[in-house]
């Protein structure tokens, strides 16, 4: 993996985009950009992209249609890498309340929730999912290998 690159304009993930290098395998750079909301645009945006009318923790828009474990290669999407060859693979929306409310009932600090959240989305920006027993495993891995490198684990 040549990298990945985190933009978010409230917090540095930086050390969380170096605990990504390794866990997938592509031969550019990855882009993908986090932003925080509030309740009430989480909620519209879980009602607007999912038909969900709830406030949830955290939201990932894909742009691709990544397969754990299969190379990620940059001239498959030559229309979502920059002149750079940079390539975006999409989107993260966090609800910091949720996050707020997580750290306090799991008994953790809020930058754990917060980075866990934030993986968790970057998961499913890497074709990872939770929805069936049999997926469920590998995103957990994938997500407390990347929080070990950053020692936020349990």
């Amino acid at each position: 993996m040549k990298g990945f690159k985190i933009s978010c304009e409230e917090r540095d993930f930086s050390l969380l985009a170096q605990a990504f290098e390794g866990e997938v395998d592509c031969d550019c750079t990855l882009c993908a950009e986090i932003i925080f909301v509030d309740e009430e645009e989480i909620k519209q945006l879980n009602a607007r992209t999912r038909k969900v009318d709830a406030v949830t923790d955290v939201l990932s828009y894909p742009m691709l249609d990544c397969v754990p474990g299969q190379k990620i290669c940059a001239d498959d999407y030559p229309f979502d890498t920059d002149e750079e060859g940079n390539l975006f693979i999409g989107s993260v929306a966090i609800c910091l309340k949720r996050a707020e409310e997580q750290a306090a009932e799991y008994g953790h600090s809020v930058e754990r929730e917060v980075n866990y959240l934030a993986a968790h989305g970057l998961c499913h920006l890497l074709g990872y999912d939770h929805m069936t027993d049999e997926d469920k495993p590998a995103m957990r891995a994938a997500e407390e290998r990347v929080l070990a490198k950053l020692n936020l684990v349990r």
